[in-house]
């Protein structure tokens, strides 16, 4: 009985993960069919070219756009179970999907751990500081800071950074090519702003809330060190419910933040997206959807097993 649990409680979430990229799918393939426009047309736009209406609806029957939409789907599905997500109409006309997303995935993931370190190194040592002086200055300093960080969009700060740093100060250039250290400054510092104010809040009142509980009071009446208690305990303790707020930020830097990246000029995910969804590329909309549901649940799964790490009591449960 027990092995038949075990069996049981590994095959359900493979299940579930299989239900929802399926769902996610049908929806996605759904929306881009019924999406107003021509994308054989914008193929062809894209090219340079407009040929005759007899050219376009053989060019549709031989990309099988012709044929009914489960059919369509089904035929989609089938090759994407077999690691085929079909080929670019317009951004890369002819190259395929993976291969697309497979060279923005790299300059996303860099991004997204630059941001991810700059914003700890930001929000957990003013979030303790602040729930260490609780009611004082700092404290009231970092609430109003975090405050305008939480406030100011994130399109602005990225412009006022491209402004000020690269065109003003001339510290980096307004435009440059490639994915190195430099390009990914102002990016990373944009998006890092923005998570640094809210996760100093989180640090902040997680902290707090361990600082209030019993075995805190009971370290200090043994006469425990207050840093000690501070890094050792009460820390850890507060890491918890932050961890699964780092997982889904992960997986939305991962997604592509498609505002910042567009206004940086940054090949990501986010800007490949706003590229396929203007030149109505449907291939590549909907490998990019499925891709960033696939990101989420893994890190989800990452983060659910984490908690085991963090937290004894859940694996022992």
């Amino acid at each position: 009985m027990k092995s038949f649990y075990y069996r049981k409680s590994r095959v359900t979430p493979i299940a579930a993960v299989a239900a929802v990229l399926l769902g996610i799918s049908f929806f996605t393939f759904l929306l881009t069919y019924l999406a107003p426009g021509d994308p054989v047309r914008s193929m062809f736009l894209a090219s340079g070219s407009m040929p005759s209406d007899e050219v376009i609806e053989a060019t549709r029957e031989e990309m099988g756009l012709d044929r009914p939409f489960l059919v369509q789907y089904i035929s989609w599905l089938g090759g994407v179970l077999h690691g085929d997500f079909g080929v670019s109409y317009s951004i890369s006309a002819g190259e395929s999907v993976l291969s697309i997303l497979s060279s923005r995935v790299w300059p996303t993931l860099w991004l997204a751990l630059l941001s991810l370190i700059l914003m700890l190194v930001v929000a957990i040592p003013f979030g303790m500081l602040a729930a260490v002086r609780q009611n004082g200055l700092i404290d009231y300093i970092v609430r109003g800071c975090t405050f305008a960080g939480v406030s100011l969009p994130s399109f602005w700060v990225g412009l006022v950074l491209l402004y000020v740093v690269a065109l003003k100060m001339g510290l980096l250039p307004v435009i440059s090519t490639g994915t190195g250290f430099k390009k990914m400054i102002l990016p990373a510092v944009t998006l890092a702003f923005s998570m640094s104010a809210k996760y100093t809040r989180q640090v902040r009142a997680a902290v707090l809330e361990e600082l209030h509980k019993d075995y805190v009071v009971g370290a200090r009446a043994r006469g425990m060190d207050k840093k000690t208690i501070l890094w050792r305990h009460v820390f850890p303790n507060a890491l918890l419910p932050l961890v699964t707020l780092l997982g889904l930020s992960l997986g939305s830097l991962l997604g592509g933040t498609a505002v910042v990246e567009v206004i940086f000029s940054y090949p990501g995910l986010g800007s490949l997206a706003v590229q396929a969804v203007k030149a109505m590329d449907y291939p590549v909309i909907q490998g990019y959807v499925l891709w960033i549901a696939l990101i989420y649940m893994v890190i989800n799964l990452f983060v659910d097993i984490s908690y085991g790490f963090l937290d004894p009591r859940i694996k022992r449960g």
